[in-house]
């Protein structure tokens, strides 16, 4: 149950503040939002509030934010049919009926002529007397139609009337705000638990080891190796491991006092390569300090995109094969192990997670965000944007195809955790 609730928590906050940056953007561009949802498939729960629809659904495999004008939602009105419509006081249309079984006394039934519900927001058309009238339509006015309302869209509020600028930034802000949770949460950790100092001090000696056998002890400070300044323990790390089998002279500082220690690195090898080790155990001294916090929060947020890039580069060039991804059943296990750990790792894990999710995203491909991103890029190079049609077609091809590799991928960690 502790795993099922992390999951839920972690993805759902991922999703979460992906989808709220499409949203945020969206509405400060003026785009009608028409759904929030977090999750996809089937309904669960919803909630109408103002214009856009907030909705729970059953698959945990991602979200969305369904703006208007950006696939077929718009209704139009051809000649001939027949229209029900409730008018305010100043004969506006706020109510369209597009079924006749309307139980309302004040309905006025028009037969259309012609309508416009997205520039000159109007109707003509025969009424039950068989004068042919016009009514003007509210930009607020909704569409009824088998008891489902749905707000319509004026072409201002529309995605596709919008500049490419400002379409870009809505497409963008989801992965945009995937990094902004990162830092947000590495930072928190940092102002918890406090920012990791990486100072070379030794925190144990090994029984038997290199450094035991040269008298270094627990509390030591590093403060050189073979004449070289240590800065932090990276350096240490780096300059032991660099070294195999060759003779140290490492300078430590003890009370107050400079010990010059003289060791030989063990060797050890790990892919085929050759590294040396003195046999000593680190845990970095930490500092709460909230501005040290927040540069916390960015290097992290920055070390970790490069390693998913490199890690992404070894993808494409083949150094690592398609078993090597996860679809949702491999991120539950994943979870199951480092909740485990406690609160900040999994919250460390939450992190990377949403980095990770930014990344994928900005790729692009069809249907994701990066790809839709591409498209803008080549409408602003050309001067006009790709025929819809067209870019439809790329997109669905490319969900279909994204669809293929999750259920390849999930069968891939189903065999690997279950079997």
């Amino acid at each position: 149950m502790q795993t099922v609730i992390a999951f839920i928590v972690v993805f759902g906050s991922l999703v979460f503040f992906h989808e709220l940056g499409h949203f945020i953007f969206a509405k400060r561009a003026g785009i009608l939002v028409r759904e929030f949802a977090i999750g996809m498939g089937p309904k669960i729960f919803g909630m109408m509030k103002g214009e856009t629809l907030y909705t729970l659904r059953l698959l945990p495999i991602g979200g969305y934010v369904r703006m208007a004008g950006e696939d077929t939602d718009s209704v139009e009105l051809q000649p001939g049919f027949r229209v029900g419509l409730i008018l305010n006081q100043d004969n506006v249309a706020e109510k369209i009926y597009l079924n006749q079984n309307v139980q309302n006394p004040n309905v006025l039934f028009l037969e259309v002529e012609r309508a416009d519900l997205e520039k000159g927001l109007w109707i003509e058309g025969y009424d039950e007397d068989d004068q042919f009238t016009k009514i003007n339509v509210s930009r607020t006015a909704t569409i009824v139609e088998n008891g489902t309302e749905t707000m319509i869209a004026p072409f201002d509020r529309q995605f596709n009337s919008k500049t490419v600028g400002q379409r870009a930034m809505a497409i963008f802000a989801g992965p945009l705000f995937n990094f902004i949770l990162a830092f947000v949460v590495f930072s928190i950790i940092a102002i918890m638990a406090g920012v990791p100092t990486y100072e070379p001090i030794i925190y144990d000696v090994v029984e038997d080891g290199p450094a035991a056998a040269a008298g270094m002890e627990a509390g030591d400070y590093v403060k050189a190796i073979d004449g070289q300044p240590i800065d932090d323990w990276k350096d240490l790390s780096g300059t032991v491991q660099d070294k195999p089998g060759e003779e140290l002279t490492i300078i430590v500082e003890r009370d107050g006092q400079n010990i010059e220690l003289k060791m030989t690195p063990d060797t050890f090898e790990e892919s085929g390569k050759e590294y040396g080790q003195i046999g000593v155990m680190y845990q970095s001294p930490v500092e709460k300090n909230p501005l040290k916090a927040i540069v916390f929060g960015v290097t992290q947020t920055y070390d970790y995109t490069i390693l998913i890039l490199g890690l992404l580069g070894d993808l494409i060039t083949g150094q690592f094969t398609i078993d090597a991804l996860s679809g949702p059943v491999g991120i539950y296990k994943a979870t199951e192990t480092v909740a485990k750990d406690g609160i900040y790792n999994l919250m460390n894990w939450a992190a990377v997670l949403s980095i990770n999710l930014g990344i994928m995203n900005l790729l692009p491909l069809p249907a994701l965000d990066g790809g839709r991103l591409l498209f803008f890029g080549i409408e602003a190079l050309r001067g006009k944007p790709v025929d819809r049609q067209k870019e439809g077609m790329v997109h669905f091809v490319g969900i279909v195809l994204l669809m293929i590799l999750m259920v390849v991928v999930t069968w891939n960690d189903i065999q690997r955790f279950f079997f």
